[in-house]
């Protein structure tokens, strides 16, 4: 499986610094290796996906990697090296 294989999701919010700062350390590993990002602020799909906010709400940033939860507040960039390339 390729990197460009995986599911990558980011769960952020607007406002949040470490949002933020994930969202750019991320950035410099999708141009790395290649893999899609689907970026979803929770607040604002509240209202149609209120299970998001429930579950991931006090631990955004939030990054998902095939549907589980890979890494909260910050990226974990080692695993997320290693995991993306597995």
């Amino acid at each position: 499986m390729s990197a460009a294989d995986h599911d990558v999701t980011f769960l952020t919010r607007s406002g949040c610094h470490l949002c933020h700062v994930a969202h750019e350390i991320l950035t410099e590993l999708q141009s790395e290796f290649g893999f899609a990002v689907e970026v979803i602020d929770i607040d604002a799909v509240a209202g149609e996906r209120p299970e998001l906010r429930a579950e991931y709400g006090d631990r955004v940033p939030v990054v998902l990697l095939d549907g589980r939860e890979h890494s909260y507040w910050e990226v974990d960039v080692p695993r997320f090296r290693r995991d993306i390339t597995a």
